[in-house]
């Protein structure tokens, strides 16, 4: 067993586990971070993205212990209290979401996409969200969610003064 200190979500977290263990591991069954999916266990599907200092990362294939010195962020960590991030109340807005299965991993790959790119064409959309699957099939409300969250994040973003 390995001391794993982790920052997650804001919060600092110190869990006692296999130095070998995946980040989903923890975040679902030693955290009750529950949100983060567990899908294909290979890194293929997308469910159990999250942020790793911002970009998206495949919990299932990170082991925590590789990760000690780096801000994570889950779906739990994105809303403000009541108030639902701008992409996920897009998602919620456009129904882009079905069963929901997916939805967690989509809304934090869409994250990472607008933090680096604050006007994604389809194109761009398609691309950053292509290993991130949907059985159901809503990948044209997902894109219209994304669309839609990139907008009201820019607008947002101009009511302050643009972005730092």
């Amino acid at each position: 067993m390995a001391t794993i200190n982790l920052a997650i979500n804001g919060r600092p977290y110190t869990v006692e586990a296999d130095p070998q263990i995946s980040l989903l591991t923890v975040l679902r069954e030693n955290l009750d971070l529950a949100g983060t999916k567990y899908g294909c266990g290979e890194g293929q599907c997308g469910a159990c993205t999250v942020l790793v200092d911002g970009r998206a990362q495949r919990s299932c294939v990170t082991r925590a212990e590789n990760i000690t010195q780096k801000q994570i962020t889950t779906i739990e960590g994105l809303a403000r209290g009541e108030q639902l991030h701008p992409v996920q109340a897009a998602f919620l807005e456009e129904g882009a979401l079905q069963c929901g299965y997916c939805t967690p991993g989509m809304i934090l790959s869409t994250v990472a996409l607008l933090s680096r790119n604050d006007h994604p064409t389809r194109s761009e959309i398609i691309d950053s969200l292509d290993g991130n699957l949907c059985r159901c099939g809503a990948y044209s409300r997902i894109i219209s969610a994304v669309q839609k969250a990139a907008t009201v994040l820019a607008k947002s973003e101009a009511g302050k003064g643009g972005r730092q």
